[in-house]
């Protein structure tokens, strides 16, 4: 399906170009192309944004910022969202005020995001091969099934995203679990 997608192998290679040692486009970008085509859509979901995480402990802040700007300028029909999973727990700080330990991998990060079916990246080695980060598995990308990821996200956040996401209406063979989630409040 990625490789099919000519906007989203553009997206790789320039996010390759970067010469990041430990990333990859995930959540939205990924999920959407596998449900679409799951769905057999004749039209593909428009990408919101261009999720690309990495992890580098040793990156300045401002360097999230930078990634972005370089991201824009080589690919300007994108809104790229660029997130070092190194420095998460200082967002959740600052943005949230809950404290929370430090991410210690890529894997790690991608692990803690709100569904299961979306903790799933995809990254461009130098030999035009892809790699996958799946930390829980492909079964619920998949198996068209959105179930609430506790690790890091409440369940109200949870709720709150399959609402605005509208996952439903968009995918509606999708199986959505809201009773974990209600019962994880």
């Amino acid at each position: 399906m990625v490789t099919e997608s000519d906007e989203l192998m553009a997206a790789l290679r320039v996010v390759r170009s970067l010469g990041l040692r430990s990333w990859c486009i995930g959540a939205g970008a990924i999920r959407s192309l596998v449900w679409d085509t799951l769905h057999e859509f004749d039209q593909r979901s428009a990408v919101e944004d261009m999720d690309v995480v990495y992890f580098d402990a040793k990156a300045a802040p401002e360097q999230d910022a930078e990634l972005e700007n370089r991201l824009h300028l080589a690919m300007p029909g994108f809104r790229w969202e660029v997130t070092n999973q190194a420095g998460v727990h200082r967002w959740f700080s600052a943005a949230l005020g809950r404290v929370v330990p430090p991410l210690a991998s890529l894997e790690e990060g991608v692990a803690t995001w709100p569904e299961f079916a979306t903790c799933v990246g995809v990254y461009l080695n130098e030999d035009d091969s892809l790699g996958i980060v799946a930390p829980h598995g492909l079964d619920d990308l998949f198996e068209l099934r959105v179930r609430h990821n506790p690790l890091r996200a409440s369940a109200a956040t949870y709720r709150e995203r399959v609402a605005a996401k509208r996952f439903g209406e968009r995918w509606p063979r999708l199986s959505i679990d809201t009773a974990s989630a209600q019962n994880a409040a």
